[in-house]
């Protein structure tokens, strides 16, 4: 049986090679992702249009620690991207995902802009 962690892992390699169809077949078609004090979005189509304005070909996960509990996973860590100017950016998250039926239902995410 394969776990949530190891479909959150799966799909987060999707969207590191650039490939954010890949990463929404393991999303529902209703997921919600609400990004804490910021904005959420509803339905794959909103996810779809953040992630081709959010992240480029340069994205990389740095998971410091996954943590699976029933339908939950709590993913802790670093995404950096290339932005427009050629600068990385780094942002610290920590991500509470909801699965249902084996796919990415519900994101609440907390992320800061990494000052390092």
């Amino acid at each position: 049986m394969v776990t949530n962690k190891v479909l959150l892992k799966t799909a987060n390699e999707a969207l590191e090679k650039g490939d954010i169809d890949g990463f929404l077949s393991f999303c529902t078609d209703d997921t919600e992702w609400v990004f804490i004090g910021e904005k959420t979005l509803k339905g794959k189509d909103a996810v779809k249009q953040y992630l081709e304005e959010a992240y480029t070909e340069t994205t990389q996960f740095t998971i410091e620690r996954m943590i699976e509990e029933g339908d939950f996973v709590v993913q802790v860590g670093e995404i950096s991207f290339e932005n427009k100017n050629g600068e990385v950016e780094s942002y610290l998250a920590s991500d509470i995902w909801r699965f249902e039926n084996g796919k990415m239902a519900e994101l609440k995410a907390f992320v800061l802009k990494n000052e390092k």
